[in-house]
């Protein structure tokens, strides 16, 4: 006999202009981790947010059951005391405070009307043991890794009973190991009676953890998969997201490969803050006419870091080396001087670094290249600016009705096409691409594959930074290995395998490979 902790009857919800949610439904077995797939904008993180209350109770349709009794939430903090609890994509830590006061955060431990630091502490290492978490309470959470920061939110939930507890994309910015052990606490809390639900766009860690799975395609619940069946593949899935097979990943790419356009030389970057610390230590690298690199390293092995100091020397101090445009040496010591010298950096973060969320769809295409827009006068041309944007939209089928839409409102894949217009519009040669599928369905990622290549087959120089080796060996022509922010091996992607790139992203020497 099922025992349903939630059941969610024809759940619609609209937005001006728009229909979100067409009448899905969803049930929960308790104790179980059921998982919801779907492509960017299919409406996963709606349904989660009309759960949670963050959009209350009589501005969507349909009928909410949590344990047993209709729930009709007003806010976040109605539903917390429910039992239900959402981690969001974007960690809602602070990060100059400690990791005891963020886990009591708004449940501040008190004593006299006033906070006790000393049982806010002891209390906090019990909660931080109790999802794995080897850290002083008193650890300030900016000191600390994604994977960690994870885990803190997690040990927040469990301050408030947590019945219902939802992760929306928890591993998209965590590297193996990190993902991992989140996926062990997953199955602890399973094992404890703790019901979770997972969005996740990394259907192997779906097929390996989750009892269920509900698909929703363009607002509505396809199909709930029973996934001990034997067709509950990652195959089954993909089918269910875009309503059709998707046979091969990667699209099918023959390189015309010219001569070098961009060198990086003897490269050193040091901590923005600690004294003595090298981030980057002597690296180089080349890239080719039609060439797409790859940058392979594991967290903390100075990817970003690299091309982040690369353009307009945005981290890092004490930067030492040199760029190479066409075997010229050209500067890059501040942003302005890498776009004019037709390097554009597409951030790993798109939503701090890369976008303007309270601002349209395009102001945000035109913004890294204004000049191009403006008349002698300087007053940009507005006409023209529509103009331009519609093209992008239209050429890189930006899903949006119109580009006056406020970007924040897109979906992550749809965010993720307007930065590379952003960046396209600038006219770039070299353009450097940080973690650019981060977050993203598998139909998006097809789309957006597609896009680098097409960059490649104009000739750009194209550097991928991926934290997925399947992806970088589906895509590039040749692959640089990081190790400890040292240059460690290079080598045809063709060549390639998960296990070498391996070997070489944890080597421990000073041996460097030539560029």
């Amino acid at each position: 006999m099922s025992d349903a902790i939630l059941e969610m009857r024809d759940i619609t919800k609209d937005f001006p202009g728009v229909k979100v949610l067409k009448g899905v439904n969803l049930s929960v077995e308790r104790g179980s981790i059921h998982a919801i797939c779907g492509e960017n904008g299919a409406g996963k993180s709606t349904l989660m947010k009309v759960l949670s209350g963050v959009y209350p109770h009589g501005s969507y349709g349909g009928q909410i059951l949590f344990d047993g009794e209709e729930a009709k939430y007003s806010s976040i903090s109605d539903s917390e005391k429910h039992g239900i609890v959402i981690i969001h994509q974007e960690l809602a830590l602070i990060p100059y405070l400690s990791v005891g006061e963020n886990i009591f955060l708004g449940n501040e431990q008190k004593s006299g009307g006033l906070v006790d630091w000393n049982r806010t502490n002891v209390e906090a290492m019990k909660y931080m043991k109790r999802v794995g978490l080897d850290e002083n309470p008193t650890t300030p959470v900016e000191q600390l890794g994604v994977g960690k920061q994870q885990l803190i939110e997690i040990a927040k939930a469990m301050t408030k009973d947590v019945k219902l507890l939802i992760l929306d994309e928890p591993t998209a910015a965590l590297n193996d190991n990190d993902s991992e052990h989140l996926l062990d606490l997953l199955r602890q809390l399973r094992s404890e009676g703790i019901t979770c639900i997972i969005i996740s766009h990394k259907l192997g860690e779906i097929v390996d953890i989750a009892d269920e799975t509900t698909i929703i395609r363009d607002g509505e619940s396809i199909e709930t998969i029973d996934m001990s069946e034997p067709d509950a593949t990652q195959e089954r899935i993909i089918r269910g997201m875009v309503g059709r097979s998707l046979d091969n990943r990667f699209p099918d790419h023959e390189p015309e490969i010219g001569e070098e356009i961009f060198r990086v030389e003897n490269w050193s970057v040091q901590h923005p803050t600690q004294a003595g610390r090298t981030v980057v230590d002597n690296a180089s690298i080349s890239v080719r006419a039609g060439e797409i690199v790859g940058i392979a390293g594991l967290m903390g092995a100075g990817r970003t870091e690299f091309m982040m100091s690369i353009f307009g020397r945005s981290y890092g101090r004490d930067i030492e080396g040199k760029v190479f445009l066409h075997g010229k040496e050209i500067q890059t010591r501040t942003v302005q001087e890498a776009i004019d010298n037709h390097i554009a950096y597409v951030s790993e973060d798109r939503k701090q670094y890369g976008l303007n969320l309270v601002a349209d769809t395009r102001t945000n295409i035109t913004g890294a290249a204004l000049r191009k827009l403006a008349n002698k006068a300087s007053f940009i041309n507005g006409n023209e600016e529509i103009k331009v944007s519609e093209q992008y939209r239209q050429s890189l089928r930006i899903k949006t009705p119109t580009v006056m839409q406020n970007v924040g409102n897109l979906s992550g894949g749809n965010q993720q096409k307007v930065v590379l217009s952003k960046w396209l519009f600038s006219d770039p040669e070299v353009l450097i691409l940080d973690e650019p599928t981060r977050g993203i369905d598998v139909g998006a990622k097809y789309e957006i594959y597609e896009i680098i290549n097409r960059l490649a087959d104009e000739g750009k120089a194209v550097i991928v930074v991926s934290s997925e080796l399947p992806e970088l060996l589906g895509i590039s022509d040749r692959i640089y290995t990081l190790a400890y922010g040292r240059i460690t091996g290079q080598m045809p992607a063709a060549e390639a395998t998960q296990e070498n790139l391996m070997n070489l992203m944890t080597i421990e020497n000073d041996k460097e490979v030539a560029a």
